[in-house]
This record gives structure tokens, C-alpha cells and sequence, in this order.
């Protein structure tokens, strides 16, 4: 029987995650740009609303988008080296001697990295809603920190 072979990078996202934030971005984009479009064409009978009132409100829409395209960012690069582990936040580059274990648990809603200092650090970019992309990246991750082991 022949050894795994380890793969020199694994580069994962959470695709499904990433196709819902930009569709909910566009919705959110497209809902306040239709409601600023009518805005100027109602009245609340004491207050009347104007250009910067438009403006603003296609502003607050844009920002509003770009912060859940913000939440779609989750990425893993992992190599012989080590992993970049970039969940929503923050950004670690966690080398693997100070990783024990990959976890990816039956009902986890995305893998994890138990480090040697008793702390867990979870990996959105494996995601389980991505099923087989998500194995396989797990897989690729175990293969790379058996690999430095030896």
C-alpha cells in the first residue's frame, strides 16, 4: 500500500458562504437604491424629502452591502510551511508545530485547529455546507501536518 500523497498547497474558501453574502449584498444595494429613487416622490406631509436625503440613503445601502461582502472574506492557504488562517476579522499564520489536530466534527459547521497550547482556532473557510470541497481540503490539511511530523 502506497503512502497519501500530500499536496505542496491547499487553498480553500466557503463557496456557498461567499454566493450568499454577494446575493444578499446586491438585495440589500438594490432595495436602498429603489427606495431612495421614490423617496423624493413622497411626502410624510410635515417633512419633505430631498436630493442629500436620496444620497444618503443610497450611501447607507452601499455601506451596508460592502459590510457583507466584509463577512464573506474567510480564507486558508495552508503549505509545508504552515497555514494563513484569515476568518472574518482577523488574520493568523499559525505554523504546524503548533498544531495537534485538524477537526472538522460530524455536526461543526466548519473545521478547526486544536494548537498545541490547549487552544481551538476555527476555519471558516471549511465550510460543511461545501461538503466534498470541504473534505477534501481537511484531508489535504491532515496529509500536511502528518507530512511535518516526519
Amino acid at each position: 500500500m502506497s503512502a497519501p500523497t500530500v499536496p505542496a498547497t491547499i487553498e480553500a474558501t466557503p463557496r456557498r458562504m461567499r454566493i450568499w453574502f454577494a446575493l444578499m449584498a446586491v438585495l440589500v444595494v438594490a432595495v436602498m437604491v429603489t427606495v431612495s429613487i421614490l423617496l423624493k416622490s413622497s411626502t410624510t406631509g410635515v417633512v419633505a424629502f430631498r436630493t442629500s436625503d436620496q444620497v444618503a440613503t443610497t450611501g447607507i445601502g452601499l455601506a451596508i452591502g460592502g459590510a457583507l461582502l466584509y463577512c464573506a472574506r474567510p480564507r486558508l492557504r495552508a503549505s509545508a510551511e504552515g497555514l494563513e488562517v484569515r476568518n472574518i476579522v482577523n488574520t493568523a499564520l499559525v505554523p504546524w508545530d503548533q498544531v495537534r489536530a485538524v477537526r472538522f466534527d460530524e455536526h461543526s459547521p466548519w473545521a478547526s485547529l486544536l494548537l498545541s497550547n490547549e487552544d481551538e482556532m476555527s476555519v471558516l473557510a471549511v465550510q460543511a455546507a461545501d461538503g466534498e470541497r470541504a473534505v477534501r481540503a481537511v484531508e489535504g490539511m491532515r496529509a500536511l501536518l502528518a507530512a511535518s511530523r516526519v
